[in-house]
């Protein structure tokens, strides 16, 4: 039986599977065991009370879907007394996500929620800063770092940086997340679409463009994985379009430590178990003792590798 155990910085998981942010909730463990699960990533809670985006919030499009839900919250005090307890119940690390409107927001949510049942805080600088128009945190290195720094002095747990694939060059970006102290990336979120209903001629979402996710972003997600593998030391989750075991594989080959499922678990909701359940299989098969050893390990031919890295050196 091949070891799924894997390491993300100096957290052990059991596994590298565990859900995406906002794709999941208690209610799965109606259908699937989560303490089967590596890690469970819940729904990023922000400061302030947020009512979301106005409806409808999802629209199905080939090979994935659109949502601009909004991140709705009820602030870091329901969290903390009514979404928090029924996931520590379980063995298994609780990351808790957390959306912010400013850097100090962020630095101050971060310091509510550095709680001993939280085994990691994932910061979500793939959502708006109000003090850049609204533009993302994580679309420029400057306000990548000033995010990520001023979240590191307010904590000892481990900080995981949520980045998006919509900024032009990921790998700076990257740098920048671990020069300010992230302990891993996840790389990424949803990239930017809309939808217009013809019969209508109005736009499909309510807030006219949302985040498109699914099968159909999985090769932008694979490449950005790869361009930070090859830009940063520290693991990298992957996030875009899993939904099977070879998808997972083809992350972590791509540098992956671990991956996040989202909208696949929509479609089936026990599909995270089936995934690591493939995992093994596919271990078995390919004589592989442990698939942390998959991680960075894509074949390039020399001459193609030294010139993308090249490439990447000067894009930086």
């Amino acid at each position: 039986m091949a070891d799924l155990q894997v390491k993300v910085g100096q957290l052990s998981l059991r596994n590298p599977v565990m859900p995406a942010s906002g794709c999941f909730a208690i209610e799965y463990a109606e259908a699937l065991d989560l303490n089967q699960l590596g890690a469970l990533v819940i729904k990023s809670v922000s400061p302030k009370s947020r009512a979301g985006n106005p409806t409808p919030r999802v629209a199905e499009t080939y090979s994935g879907m659109l949502n601009s839900i909004g991140i709705p919250s009820k602030g870091l005090e329901y969290f903390r007394e009514h979404v928090l307890p029924p996931y520590t119940r379980f063995d298994t690390p609780v990351v808790v996500s957390i959306s912010a409107d400013t850097v100090d927001e962020f630095a101050k949510a971060v310091a509510q929620m550095s709680l001993p049942d939280v085994a990691v805080l994932e910061v979500n600088i793939s959502c708006p800063n109000l003090e850049a128009d609204g533009m993302a945190f994580a679309m420029d290195p400057d306000t990548t770092y000033r995010a990520i720094s001023a979240v590191r002095r307010e904590t000892q747990h481990p900080v995981w940086a949520k980045l998006t694939p919509n900024a032009g060059n990921v790998a700076s970006i990257a740098k920048a997340a671990e020069e300010a102290g992230a302990d891993a990336l996840v790389m990424g979120n949803t990239i930017l679409g809309m939808s217009i209903d013809v019969h209508t001629r109005k736009p499909k979402l309510g807030n006219l463009m949302g985040g498109l996710s699914g099968p159909a972003i999985k090769p932008i997600a694979l490449r950005m994985v790869y361009q930070c593998h090859r830009s940063v030391a520290i693991p990298i989750i992957g996030c875009g379009g899993i939904s099977s075991a070879e998808d997972v594989v083809e992350f972590m080959l791509a540098g992956a430590s671990a991956v996040q499922v989202g909208t696949a678990s929509f479609i089936d909701p026990g599909v995270m178990q089936k995934i690591i359940a493939g995992l093994a299989v596919y271990c078995e098969q390919h004589g592989i003792d442990k698939v942390a050893d998959l991680t960075g390990q894509v074949l390039l031919d020399p001459d193609l590798a030294a010139r993308w890295q090249h490439f990447a050196q000067q894009a930086s």
